[in-house]
């Protein structure tokens, strides 16, 4: 879990800065600038994000903070019998947040539908390559190593085994990744392999040992 968190918020923020630049605005998350538009299904995700964001930022205002948002959100006056819960709801929408605090609500699923081939045209030839720059690496292979290491985490955050065939892979994907993200050749000298590599060494070592316990029940 440690090595995939940190694969997660090393592609988070390479691919944010990238799109950043390339978009050239700020609020590119939720208000992209033409042509581009954002497919149905991150569109969806990045509302709900802003909303989990919202409701953070709205959990730390104090009493008067909050009852000063409601000339924002009834400025002909609250609604009489208004529910609580909608009362916060529409209080919530007048609530500024940072495109910064909208991206920490994100996860890994949309960072790596960002590689899929519904953004081949539209990111990955006129930007998104860049975060993998090797010449050799392919919007595919991008995006298949990224859904090893993200169906792996999820088992992993599940409390269900990666184990044989499915943890040989993972580990791959994870070296593939920490190789190429922002390499123009690949190299295990990467700042991110580096940053991972006595964790790898660890979890690959252990899973010697859990293999073979595991071989001796069957025996």
């Amino acid at each position: 879990m440690n090595i995939t968190a940190v694969i997660e918020i090393a592609m988070r923020n390479s691919i944010c800065e990238n799109l950043s630049q390339f978009f050239g605005q700020a609020n590119w998350l939720l208000n992209p600038p033409v042509p581009f538009k954002w497919k149905d299904t991150e569109a969806n995700k990045i509302n709900m994000a802003l909303g989990s964001a919202r409701r953070a930022e709205y959990s730390k205002l104090a009493q008067d903070d909050k009852h000063a948002l409601d000339a924002l959100a009834f400025p002909l006056g609250k609604p009489t019998n208004l529910a609580h819960t909608q009362r916060s709801k529409q209080r919530r929408a007048h609530i500024q947040v940072t495109d910064g605090k909208i991206v920490a609500e994100l996860t890994f699923y949309i960072w790596k539908r960002l590689f899929g081939p519904d953004y081949e045209h539209s990111l990955w030839k006129p930007t998104l390559k860049k975060v993998f720059p090797n010449k050799r690496v392919k919007r595919s292979d991008v995006a298949d190593n990224l859904e090893i290491v993200y169906q792996s985490r999820n088992r992993l955050a599940h409390h269900e085994p990666v184990l044989h065939s499915r943890f040989t892979d993972t580990i791959a994907a994870i070296k593939y990744l920490a190789e190429h993200l922002e390499a123009s050749t690949p190299s295990d000298r990467t700042p991110l392999y580096r940053l991972i590599a006595d964790d790898l060494v660890a979890v690959e070592a252990s899973a010697v040992i859990l293999h073979a316990e595991l071989d001796a029940y069957r025996t």
